[in-house]
């Protein structure tokens, strides 16, 4: 029997408003006067004082305290449905579906076979973005591999810093996906759906579990190189209430634009137009009841706690040079290694997911650009090979990682032959749907694990396949959440992450 869904659009934090606005409306009619100051008055008596000291608790990182706050929003911290392994996760998201049979999926047989006409029975039901017209040929890994970590796990050279953190990351070398269509398969991986239309993965993870930082979106994207062709929809909050859906924030200048006070507005003038605003959304929600208005509410108040927040969070020039060093950052720059740096800062706060886009791996080799294999994908490797394998480090070393969720995945891998003829000049890979590479690390993972296998070529998942919605269950799972049991009434129906699929892969949990 399925247990009572918690998280309903009626929640119990919208009928404790609700019975707020009740109250308030009572006394206000009992002749006590409208201005701010009694509004204030009011809101004293209702318990700012125990809010008031929750929330500077939770400002100054103490997720205990954090965790006492009662229903009183959308982003209040929830109970999961069991003992969860994760608190947080960080989703390293390699945008264009990077190549892993030229950095974790050693084919020895595709080196012998570089340069060879596949026959017509191996590609068969093979789905191409391009078809090409003199056939297919084998494209063997240009860049050497060598056996590293306790596990012997292939690793290719593009990838030195790798190394490093081996023996954390968790491989799946199966997994396969419906879609070889970029947004399409972006939005699978993160919705569920090849549709757009539904809430992302972190949008259903902070529904289900609230944040643990009042102060700070439960939910936060920042991106690096060339923009996905997903677009804001990956990481949206769907048919779900506004407040679930990511919060885009820069790593140079303004962190997050248009929260600060515009010039001559000071911030008790902010706070006073806010009251003013908050008093007309309460009437415009008595009178109609759009829960969206409640979010608006949220969302005002929530910016203007950031004004605070922010700043001294997004300010990293208090960290010591050997980190900088450890993650190849630098102070100012709105770059891939710097977006580590912060999201382990977020993740020290309570930020429930934190999402780092990272474009261009769409490497077809059409041209002499970067998005040619052998130009192109030596330079991602090189923007994120530091700053990932020094995340997970750092986390290990500061005690978040048994307790952060790390993903590195795109949305698909590439293909064994060629886009055209295998060169120099135009060599690429096509999509590859079938079988790819994605690592894992912490949040209750098996460190160090090698799970499934693609053929001998690597056209396909043979052991141990794993679906995009098994890996999406098995998230939920690692932070406590069943996968059927998380779901949210929309049009008369519920839905949910993983749609009718998906199932929790327990050989990757520790």
């Amino acid at each position: 029997m399925q247990l009572k869904n918690p998280r309903q659009p009626l929640t119990k934090s919208t009928c404790n408003r609700m019975a707020f606005l009740t109250q308030f409306r009572s006394t206000r009619s009992q002749g006590e006067s409208e201005n701010v100051a009694s509004r204030r008055r009011f809101l004293g008596q209702a318990g700012a004082g125990i809010i008031g000291s929750v929330a500077l608790a939770s400002l100054m990182g103490d997720r205990t305290a954090a965790a006492t706050l009662d229903e009183r929003g959308p982003l209040a911290p929830r109970s999961a449905h069991f003992p969860p392994r994760a608190r947080n996760v960080i989703f390293l998201n390699m945008v264009g579906g990077p190549s892993q049979l030229d950095l974790f999926d050693y084919k020895p047989e595709l080196v012998r076979w570089h340069g060879r006409r596949l026959d017509t029975a191996a590609i068969k039901d093979t789905p191409f973005t391009t078809p090409n017209e003199d056939g297919y040929f084998c494209h063997g890994p240009q860049w050497k591999f060598r056996q590293a970590g306790r596990n012997g796990a292939w690793l290719s050279e593009l990838l030195p810093h790798h190394e490093r953190a081996l023996d954390h990351l968790t491989f799946i070398r199966s997994m396969h996906t419906n879609e070889f269509n970029h947004v399409p398969a972006q939005l699978l991986f993160s919705t569920g759906s090849p549709r757009a239309g539904r809430p992302t993965m972190g949008s259903w993870i902070t529904y289900g579990l609230g944040s643990e930082n009042s102060h700070l979106p439960g939910f936060i994207v920042m991106q690096s190189g060339r923009a996905g062709s997903c677009g804001a929809v990956c990481w949206g909050s769907g048919f779900m209430p506004g407040a679930y859906q990511g919060v885009p924030f820069r790593a140079a200048g303004e962190p997050v634009l248009h929260s600060a006070n515009p010039p001559g507005i000071s911030p008790s003038l902010r706070r006073r137009t806010l009251d003013t605003i908050r008093s007309f959304n309460e009437s415009s929600y008595t009178r109609y009841g759009d829960p969206e208005t409640l979010t608006r509410l949220d969302a005002f108040e929530l910016a203007f706690r950031m004004q605070t927040s922010v700043p001294e969070l997004t300010d990293v020039s208090r960290e010591p040079a050997h980190v900088f060093e450890l993650y190849g950052a630098e102070h100012g720059q709105n770059s891939f290694a710097n977006h580590c740096l912060l999201a382990r800062r977020l993740v020290e706060r309570g930020v429930r997911f934190v999402q780092l886009d990272h474009g261009n791996w769409d490497h077809h080799g059409t041209g002499g650009d970067d998005s040619n294999l052998m130009r192109g994908l030596p330079e991602r490797c090189r923007a994120v090979d530091q700053a990932s394998s020094a995340l997970v480090l750092d986390l290990a070393h500061r005690g978040l990682l048994k307790e952060t969720l790390v993903i590195w995945a795109g949305e698909f891998g590439r293909h064994p032959a060629a886009q055209g003829k295998p060169s120099a000049d135009h060599a690429g890979r096509d999509h590859q749907r079938t079988g790819y590479t994605i690592w894992l690390a912490g949040g209750g993972v098996k460190p160090g694990l090698l799970y499934g296998e693609t053929d001998a070529l690597g056209m396909r998942a043979t052991t141990n396949p794993v679906h995009v919605h098994d890996l999406q269950a098995t998230i939920l799972r690692l932070l406590g959440l069943d996968h059927t049991q998380l779901t949210y009434r929309h049009q008369g129906r519920d839905f949910r992450l993983t749609d009718i699929h998906g199932r929790v892969v327990s050989d990757l949990i520790a």
